[in-house]
């Protein structure tokens, strides 16, 4: 069983950046994909990125060039880095590990 916690949300003006982490816990050795998901008020939660256990990447075309995923060396931990925000990126942000395990989420609000 695998535990995620996700941190780094907050607010930022529209142009900022901000690095999302989702650190993992548990029964590691098997993961095949880690991925972040984001929910905006009244929305369907939709697909953001997602990075294999052999380092394939895949984005949304919404953040292609903007956002960057990536894994930390010990393979536990999965990062967000979003840049050039703006207010339509802002949602709840979700860690997900092979499709079936969530993080709590964690609020990203782009405004001025």
């Amino acid at each position: 069983q695998v535990q995620l916690v996700e941190s780094g949300g907050g607010l930022v003006q529209p142009g900022g950046s901000l690095r999302l982490s989702c650190a993992a816990s548990g029964s590691m050795f098997s993961i095949y994909v880690m991925a972040w998901y984001r929910q905006a008020p009244g929305k369907q939660r939709e697909f953001v990125a997602s990075i294999l256990r052999s380092g394939s990447i895949t984005y949304a075309d919404s953040v292609k060039g903007r956002f960057t995923i990536s894994r930390g060396s010990a393979k536990n931990t999965v990062y967000l880095q979003m840049n050039s925000l703006n207010p339509e990126d802002t949602a709840v942000y979700y860690c997900n590990v092979d499709g079936s395990t969530w993080g709590q989420g964690t609020q990203v609000t782009v405004s001025e």
